[in-house]
């Protein structure tokens, strides 16, 4: 078996772009605000073992798993984008923080591991896109062991780096939060925007930014 280098190099920059688990850093920092850093990091393991499963699922059945729902990929990034949105909200008003505060001593409450990280932060429609046109670049043992080994490695660096942000916490402190919570709002807000343009663009309803 002859592997692709072209291929590899394509896959790798494309899971790292698409993913960004620099981006996500910050995301998972405002998300966890006030969590412990061993909650955080089982909260960074959960959500990347999700979003792993998520990905091999669609790396595996690709197209035909929505498909099989009746949901096109469009409408996935529109619903995508709308979840988005009212995440982005919570963190522009703070009120994921005041409902973490009154519901103080619930291990569960407002785990983000789920929803936003794993779905559709990590896991969004650009990384299930990604998996479904690589696999359908290379078909074959050669791309699926490419394309879920460049994804693997893609999340465990991303696993690493959210698991260290405990570390960037202690750094900035509350009021340095504060602020990236309220810049990252109003990022995830233009982010989930144009997650829906998108998806009416392929609808034909306007043209597509990104």
């Amino acid at each position: 078996m002859i592997f692709d280098t072209a291929f590899i190099i394509t896959a790798l920059v494309t899971m790292f772009v698409v993913i960004d688990p620099i981006g996500i850093a910050p995301l998972f920092l405002a998300l966890t605000r006030g969590m412990t850093p061993a909650r955080r990091r089982r909260v960074a393991i959960r959500a990347t073992g999700t979003a792993a499963i998520v990905l091999a699922l669609f790396a595996f059945f690709g197209e035909a798993l929505l498909g099989f729902v009746g949901i096109s990929m469009a409408a996935f990034r529109i619903a995508g984008g709308i979840l988005l949105f009212l995440t982005a909200l919570d963190m522009l008003f703070e009120r994921r923080t005041k409902r973490r505060e009154d519901k103080t001593g619930d291990e569960h409450a407002e785990d983000p591991a789920i929803f936003p990280l794993a779905i559709p932060l990590i896991a969004g429609p650009g990384a299930i896109a990604s998996v479904i046109l690589l696999m359908g670049e290379r078909p074959g043992i050669e791309g699926m062991i490419t394309v879920l080994g460049i994804t693997a490695l893609t999340l465990v660096v991303l696993t690493l780096i959210l698991m260290a942000s405990s570390v960037l916490d202690r750094a900035i402190g509350k009021t340095g939060i504060d602020v990236i919570t309220r810049i990252l709002g109003m990022l995830l807000a233009a982010l989930s925007v144009q997650f829906v343009l998108d998806g009416l663009a392929a609808f034909g309803f306007g043209p597509g930014l990104g």
